[in-house]
């Protein structure tokens, strides 16, 4: 009995995550070879995923586009948001109808841990790290690992080890 339940959760599994990824395949504007989605996600139609995407729960809210390179790992409960409420001369208050839409441009090798928000307007260099919790306002450097909010430079990554793993194409 034990293996049998053992059995009918796995396949449960599998079939939700099937589901994931058949939603994320038909949302986005462009999808990659061997994308991966452990955890329920959600992209908008103007995303674009390079190769090894890998989501555990990635949400990318709002109207901008988003490119996102290869061998992108996130970690649960990200979100990227792209668009923002006028407020400074819209016509109400607190904000009107129309919406500033910013994109975000994630370069490959990118790590997000657990619970980053990513705000429109940002590129993240190739190789870049984002602590789990941080909130990503401003661009990110090549090799950077950055935490906080708002997101800071921390330390870099060894770039020679880093540029060395590239050119042998270890890739996780």
């Amino acid at each position: 009995m034990l293996k049998m339940l053992k059995k009918t959760k796995q396949l449960f599994t599998d079939f939700l995550k099937f589901l994931y990824r058949w939603k994320i395949k038909h949302s986005a504007k462009q999808v990659g070879k061997n994308l991966y989605i452990g955890n329920n996600s959600s992209v908008n139609r103007n995303t674009i995923l390079g190769d090894n995407v890998n989501f555990n729960g990635m949400k990318i809210l709002g109207e901008g586009k988003v490119v996102i390179g290869n061998n992108f790992h996130s970690g649960t409960n990200c979100e990227i948001i792209t668009s923002n409420h006028n407020y400074d001369f819209g016509k109400a208050i607190p904000y009107d109808e129309t919406h500033i839409i910013k994109n975000v441009f994630i370069e490959d090798n990118v790590w997000l841990g657990n619970r980053v928000i990513i705000l429109g307007g940002v590129t993240i260099g190739e190789g870049a790290i984002v602590q789990a919790g941080a909130v990503v306002i401003k661009d990110v450097p090549k090799c950077a690992i950055v935490g906080g909010n708002p997101a800071k430079v921390i330390k870099y990554r060894n770039r020679e080890h880093y540029y060395k793993l590239k050119e042998e194409n270890k890739f996780h």
